[in-house]
């Protein structure tokens, strides 16, 4: 039997009986807001309490703590009349029906009623307040709401993920968001690819041009046109790409006349350039220059204060003012290192600079270069020198056979070799040279008798959200630092290296291997099943904990599978019973968020990321998350 009745609200209480014992924060006051506008839509179902006059809020319980919430504010009395449904009968069936048989509205059709009262004429700040959310979020779902019906009408049928629908939002063109979307293969409808083809030849907020410039907003300050998209992290398009090179092209040249005044032959600037630009020039590289005792006291004081700074850094323990005072220290270095080394005079005669951007948008200048036409014919003039030379002696030419100097050269060899392999030393020494060529510099121009390299394959290309790389930042940050210690001039290495320590050459030696590391499975892959399965072994030995670096997330891991695979994850992470909240759930992306929550501090992890135990068994059940 059930009856209505009116309750002061100071006179309810959370039934113990009530099934659902968790809420989200936002929840509560999303609800309150929502409350505060319109009233209670739904009447609490209670029953009689412990005391007399007072009762239990069976089903309503977040409709409970909201109105609580509304009488803290003072938005109502604490006593305000509530009125609620009287219902006999088992507590914990009544509360467990009201949870489990509703059904969560449409994301559709709710984006479609944010459209339908903006359209009405309600502001985003009056929507924003009367349901208790951001006004970005309002914005979000305006924009999503706006999107073609036809889209609209696949993202409902389950045809088209979140993450897809929101890439079309960075455009009102219904018309042109039809025809990306057909015009792209099914398997590469990928969000990304969907915003590319929208923004046609758009620049993208993180492109180093934009970066140098400061930013988008620097960029439209300065009149360009822009295009913005709320659910890009990275912020947008610069659309007037003529007018963002032209601005690159002013700052540069401004930076190229402070560099022409060093004397310099030539300076160019360019904002781009290729990875092989440098193969056809020659190189003049500075000659050191002591320092006085005061500026190399300073250098050196500096230095340990860095190196100290940087480590308290990468151990999560430096303060808030450590970074500014980092940045400090570089920029004072830099001073000094650029007062310890100067070019000769036949530098600027026959070499020039050129002026471009690093990939985070720094200004990098790259001085000393040599054209071609421009470098010395020093093998003609040594020739010439040594015949001059042997005839005023008058001792005479020896002349060796192309085949005897290669027998002599392989006796050399072989003497090198065993000379080596007696002095372990000095063969540490040779191999991070080798190595290290090839990892901190371009890898040409710096020659090592040890037939040694290191294949570096970039894999960022291979990540969807490289930014996002814990690891990559990691292991940026240490070649950063040492950057500052390996010396430019790829000639001087080799006295660098012999100078270090054995520690040191150690830790030189595991950073330039480290970079030839290659666990990357792409699509044609195939033949490197040995070097994966090498790769596994070697992270066994590592001790690697693959959930210090990567947590799958919804955006890092649910979002790019599909809805039956999150389904199975949940199952083998917390067994088929939990595995139907997943089945429940209305559209992918409300089933990407309750995966991604099941899952957080479970320590599960995707089998490609796995370094599995050296018995290659995985254990059988995951830990719960906390609440």
């Amino acid at each position: 039997m059930t009856e209505t009745i009116i309750v002061p609200l100071n006179k309810l209480d959370v039934d113990p009986k009530n099934v659902r014992k968790t809420y989200r924060a936002d929840g509560i006051i999303e609800l309150a807001a929502s409350i505060k506008a319109d009233g209670i839509l739904q009447d609490p179902v209670v029953r009689k309490g412990d005391k007399k006059g007072r009762y239990f809020v069976t089903a309503g319980g977040r409709r409970l703590a909201a109105l609580n919430a509304l009488a803290e504010s003072g938005d109502i009395a604490k006593d305000a009349p509530i009125q609620c449904k009287l219902k006999d009968g088992n507590a914990e069936a009544i509360s467990l029906a009201e949870n489990v048989m509703r059904e969560g509205m449409s994301a559709a059709d709710q984006f479609l009623a944010y459209t339908k009262m903006a359209d009405d004429g309600m502001s985003i700040a009056e929507i924003a307040a009367r349901f208790g959310t951001t006004e970005t979020m309002v914005r979000k779902r305006l924009a999503l709401g706006r999107v073609s019906p036809v889209l609209m009408d696949l993202y409902r049928d389950e045809k088209m993920s979140l993450d897809q629908l929101s890439a079309f939002t960075i455009t009102d063109d219904h018309e042109a968001q039809e025809r990306v979307w057909n015009d792209l293969p099914s398997y590469n409808r990928h969000a990304s690819y969907i915003r590319e083809a929208l923004t046609g030849e758009g620049v993208r907020a993180t492109d180093k041009r934009v970066r140098f410039l400061g930013g988008l907003d620097a960029y439209e300050a300065a009149g360009g046109s822009v295009k913005r998209d709320l659910f890009d992290e990275d912020g947008g398009y610069a659309l007037d790409v003529v007018m963002l090179d032209s601005l690159v092209a002013q700052r540069l040249e401004a930076e190229a006349e402070t560099v022409r005044a060093e004397g310099w032959k030539w300076v160019e600037i360019t904002s781009d350039l290729p990875y092989d630009a440098f193969h056809s020039y020659g190189r003049r590289y500075p000659k050191p220059v002591d320092l006085g005792e005061e500026e190399q006291a300073e250098f050196d004081k500096l230095t340990a204060e860095y190196d100290e700074l940087a480590e308290l850094l990468n151990a999560d323990a430096a303060d808030e003012d450590a970074e500014p005072r980092l940045d400090a220290i570089e920029e004072r270095l830099e001073q000094l290192r650029n007062r310890a080394e100067a070019y000769e005079p036949d530098a600027f005669e026959i070499g020039g600079a050129i002026i471009t951007l690093a990939n985070g948008g720094a200004i990098r200048i790259e001085r000393g270069l040599v054209r071609p036409e421009d470098q010395p014919k020093r093998g003609t003039a040594k020739a010439q020198d040594s015949d001059d030379s042997e005839a005023e002696s008058g001792k005479p030419k020896i002349n060796h056979s192309a085949a005897l100097i290669e027998d002599l050269t392989a006796q050399k060899t072989a003497a090198l070799r065993i000379e080596l392999a007696n002095n372990p030393d000095i063969a540490l020494a040779a191999v991070v040279h080798a190595m290290l060529s090839r990892v901190v510099g371009s890898g040409y121009g710096v020659h090592s008798a040890l037939q040694i390299s290191v294949t570096c394959e970039h894999i960022e290309g291979s990540m969807k959200q490289p930014d996002a790389s814990k690891a990559l930042a990691e292991l940026e940050s240490m070649r950063e630092n040492w950057g500052h210690k390996i010396p430019g001039n790829p000639a001087d290495l080799w006295e660098w290296c012999l100078d270090q320590t054995r520690d040191d050459l150690l830790v030189l030696l595991a950073f330039a291997a480290a970079h030839s590391v290659n666990a990357v499975e792409g699509k044609y892959s195939g033949d490197r099943k040995d070097a994966f399965a090498h790769a596994n072994q070697l992270g066994q030995a590592l001790n690697v904990d693959m959930t210090t670096w990567f947590e799958p997330t919804g955006a890092a891991y649910f979002s790019h599978i599909n809805k039956q695979s999150i389904e199975a994850v949940i199952a083998e992470v917390k067994g088929a019973e939990a595995a139907t909240s997943i089945r429940a759930a209305g559209k992918k992306a409300e089933a990407v968020a309750v995966a991604e929550r099941m899952v957080a501090n479970t320590g599960w992890l995707p089998e490609p990321v796995r370094i599995p135990a050296a018995d290659n068994d995985m254990p059988a059940e995951f830990p719960e998350a906390a609440e």
